[in-house]
């Protein structure tokens, strides 16, 4: 049992809100309750967030890519960099940074992770023994976290648009498709070992890291569920697809494969208006990483556009130079007004900006990750966050302003308590097993950097 002195519920606030929770579900809720003396007793309860596209290996690179070289530096730039990184890292480097990664995400107010795992292979390319070894290891960083994980094996078949062959950088992430049906089989292995929440989807990287054939095939071997693709991010990509494809990415996209609300279109960021609504339109998700997308200077997405038309979406930390869910709304919303000279942008007509985010990323992020998650009712999983609304970022506002004062104005240290479908993994701010999981890190850094 839970007790919130108010809960955000899917009908509203609430107060004095006592929940049951039983097999990582929401059993039962009734608001105007005296709590009981075995209740766990938190002051404002959330729908938690789904953190829907991780590259978490990337959080161990957080701050060797911001010098500036020779030239103009680039996503292309830093890419390359990225491809040195990986050459050096062990399965036993994966597992722990994994687990660090995750730990930080539940502390930060995230229940699950869309895992975009691109990185199978040996360094050199040589497949490990065990196919799926590496996709092992991201499951044994959930089991010892307990976030929920949809794991998204990637297929990346190609160095570029126009079916180029591989860079040596890019040989541990290189399938053909038949080897990436194995790869996502053994994946439904050791993910089918993890509570019954965690599920498996699959990631084709991009466009210009698939070819239409090969996108077809994939997708005809899939057995349903989530479908991510990276798409439109860079200008560069757009113009590669264009003279390959004969249609821009999205616009390819829509016209040649059904896109469903299984689909997660990351970052999206490069769309005309016709796009943008023909996105909307098709019911797949957004996947805007805002604080990664800012870092490599992809640009901001079409957002007012977008929420006009009745898109859905959610927010990722993606490269994890920074994992904060505070954070990604705030730079979402701020990413909208330096570009179009205004305030409060993302809301329809009138409104809570905050409300409109938070709960648009819980709802968006949950679908992405094909949870049954993203608000607080009876039958959803148990996906909570609980805040502390005494904080001084918070403790002026009244309770309709809470979600703007949680996205605009608190850190992510506000969080107190995180459920990730029942498994009360974050207690008093901290994850109940972070000595263990940070001294490993730690361990494994000290032994990455001397491989360097």
């Amino acid at each position: 049992m839970i007790f919130a002195k108010q809960a955000r519920l899917s009908t509203g606030w609430a107060r004095n809100v006592r929940l049951e929770l039983a097999d990582g579900r929401v059993r039962k809720i009734e608001t105007d309750q005296p709590h009981q003396p075995s209740d766990t007793v938190v002051d404002t309860l959330l729908p938690a967030l789904s953190n829907l596209h991780s590259h978490s290996f990337q959080r161990a690179m957080a701050g060797m890519t911001e010098y500036r070289m020779a030239g103009k530096d680039s996503f292309w730039t830093w890419r390359d960099l990225m491809y040195r990184f990986t050459a050096n890292l062990t399965p036993e480097h994966v597992e722990a940074i994994a687990a660090l990664v995750f730990l930080e995400m539940q502390e930060a107010g995230y229940a699950s992770v869309g895992e975009f795992h691109y990185l199978h292979h040996q360094p050199g390319g040589a497949p490990y023994d065990d196919l799926g070894e590496l996709s092992a290891r991201i499951a044994s960083a959930a089991g010892q976290t307990g976030i929920g994980l949809t794991h998204l094996p990637v297929l990346y078949s190609y160095g570029g648009a126009g079916r180029q062959d591989l860079q040596a950088g890019q040989a541990r992430f290189g399938n053909s498709v038949g080897r990436f049906n194995e790869l996502v089989a053994r994946a439904r292995q050791v993910v089918g070992e993890l509570p019954e929440d965690c599920r498996v989807g699959i990631a084709p990287h991009s466009l210009r890291a698939t070819s239409p054939e090969d996108l077809a095939a994939v997708l005809a071997a899939h057995q349903g569920g989530p479908v991510h693709i990276h798409i439109a991010e860079q200008p560069r990509e757009v113009a590669d697809i264009s003279a390959w494809l004969g249609a821009r990415p999205v616009e390819w996209l829509l016209e040649n494969v059904d896109v469903t609300r299984d689909w997660c279109l990351i970052h999206a960021t490069h769309m005309t208006p016709e796009e943008t609504r023909a996105m909307a339109q098709s019911g797949a998700v957004a996947g805007l990483c805002p604080v990664t997308e800012a870092n490599l200077g992809d640009g901001p997405f079409n957002g007012p556009a977008y929420l006009a038309a009745g898109g859905a979406f959610g927010v990722g930390s993606d490269s994890n130079v920074l994992i904060s869910m505070t954070e990604e709304l705030r730079t979402l919303e701020y990413s909208q007004r330096l570009r179009d000279i205004a305030r409060n942008v993302m809301v329809v007509e009138e409104g809570s900006v905050g409300d409109t985010l938070y709960s648009g990323a819980a709802r968006g992020g949950a679908q992405a990750l094909g949870r049954g998650a993203g608000e607080i009712a009876v039958g959803e999983l148990a996906d909570l966050v609980a805040i502390d609304s005494n904080a001084p970022a918070l403790c002026a506002l009244r309770q309709d302003q809470i979600l703007d004062g949680l996205v605009f104005a608190a850190k992510d240290d506000v969080v107190t308590d995180l459920w990730s479908a029942g498994r009360h993994a974050v207690q008093s701010g901290r994850h109940i097993r972070r000595d263990e999981i940070v001294a490993a890190y730690r361990s494994a850094m000290q032994s990455l950097m001397a491989s360097l």
